[in-house]
């Protein structure tokens, strides 16, 4: 359930049906995409996750897929077991916390995608990576974020990962756990094929737990190799901070050959890029922990999130540059009102530029239950990504 939200759910809720900015403008522009809503609702097995960022084992992050391209998808909460799609039994079924998926070409084919996640020692689903850092405790389980391949650095894939602690919340309200760093998976790669079992998790110092600035909630590989239409070697790390009763959007810079240098990183103040995270500025807000980055045709950037983080609203913004400044907000997706259902929320909206066409951008948002446990029993692919599409010409 990877949402990372820190509200009183009574407070959320009051934001969730909260009246739109006066700057804001509204279109229900995108349209369902049936054939990769259908990708995800399975029956057996792996049948149900969030978080779904895509990552090409290619690299190129930026080019259309090719028949041969391998897609990896992370996800954070996942379900695996067996149901008939109209019920559940509580012993059907087991929720891991982390799984990955790989998808080969670039179009939604139920038979060229496999999930991949560990067994116990009873043959049960067991998350496939499990915090073992010098700081890691029992009990501590990793959520997953945005990733990419290193092709002009190490040649590594790289996935940022969010260790999580269970976290009493009686008498206070909110969600019981809490986000207490961000870490880096380093995975070697032989061809286009993850070596999982050499994996090293790696820690990094760009965290605050006060006001859980995280980072990993988009990457942009700004790259040749990537496909990048304006490359300068850098890799722009995106990150999200809740500062004065409000969320924003943080970004970092480093060279891809010293991504896992940290001193190197450097962090947008609004002006200059200075060494220090608690100097870096806001360059928007009200976005979500997860989202994306990407070029457009015409040269300016697109930012997707969803409002808020969980709304029924898929929300865009086009900025001149990688730091902005970026326009008004511009709402493309309202949420059906049949998926938004009385405990229901969607959320963390992102694009996929690889998998999306010269004129259509391909786009998922996750949804969820506040009542969950209850409610997959009844609707047992409720806990899966849904996917939209948006012309270029209107985003632009």
């Amino acid at each position: 359930m990877l949402f990372l939200i820190f509200f009183d759910l009574s407070e959320l809720s009051g934001q969730l049906h909260k009246g739109k900015n006066k700057s804001e403008t509204t279109s229900n522009i995108a349209a369902g995409s049936e054939a990769w809503d259908m990708l995800f609702v399975r029956n057996e097995g792996w049948f149900g996750g969030d978080g779904i960022f895509g990552i090409p084992l290619d690299g190129k992050e930026f080019l259309p897929a090719s028949d041969d391209t391998v897609t990896l998808f992370t996800f954070g909460d996942t379900m695996v077991g067996t149901h008939d799609g109209k019920k559940l039994a509580n012993a059907d079924y087991r929720m891991i916390n982390n799984s990955i998926g790989l998808l080969k070409g670039g179009q939604s084919n139920s038979h060229q995608i496999s999930f991949h996640y560990n067994l116990d020692d009873h043959g049960g689903p067991k998350s496939l990576f499990i915090p073992k850092t010098e700081h890691s405790k029992e009990g501590d389980y990793y959520w997953l974020g945005d990733g990419f391949v290193n092709n002009e650095g190490d040649g590594n894939l790289y996935i940022f990962a969010y260790p999580i602690q269970p976290k009493d919340t009686t008498g206070i309200g909110g969600f019981g756990f809490e986000q207490i760093g961000v870490h880096i998976l380093k995975v070697p790669l032989e061809g286009d094929v993850p070596n999982f079992d050499k994996t090293e998790q790696i820690e990094t110092p760009h965290f605050n737990i006060e006001n859980q600035t995280s980072f990993g909630s988009a990457i942009y590989v700004n790259t040749k190799s990537a496909g990048a239409p304006d490359p300068d070697g850098y890799i722009y790390i995106y990150g999200v901070s809740n500062q004065n009763e409000r969320k924003g959007l943080l970004v970092a810079r480093v060279l891809s050959s010293d991504f896992l240098y940290f001193d190197k990183w450097r962090f947008w103040d609004g002006h200059q890029w200075l060494p220090h995270v608690k100097d870096a500025a806001f360059i928007t807000w009200d976005v979500s922990n997860e989202m994306s980055v990407s070029p457009l045709p015409n040269g300016k950037i697109l930012l997707v999130y969803q409002y808020f983080t969980m709304s029924d609203e898929v929300s865009t913004q086009i900025g001149t540059s990688l730091k902005g400044p970026f326009n008004e907000r511009k709402t493309i997706y309202h949420v059906p009102k049949e998926t938004w259902r009385e405990h229901y929320f969607p959320y963390n909206s992102k694009a996929y530029p690889h998998l999306s066409t010269q004129d259509s951008i391909l786009i998922s948002y996750n949804v969820n239950s506040f009542d969950f446990f209850n409610d997959i029993l009844n609707d047992p692919n409720l806990y899966r990504p849904r996917f939209i599409n948006v012309a270029v010409r209107d985003v632009e």
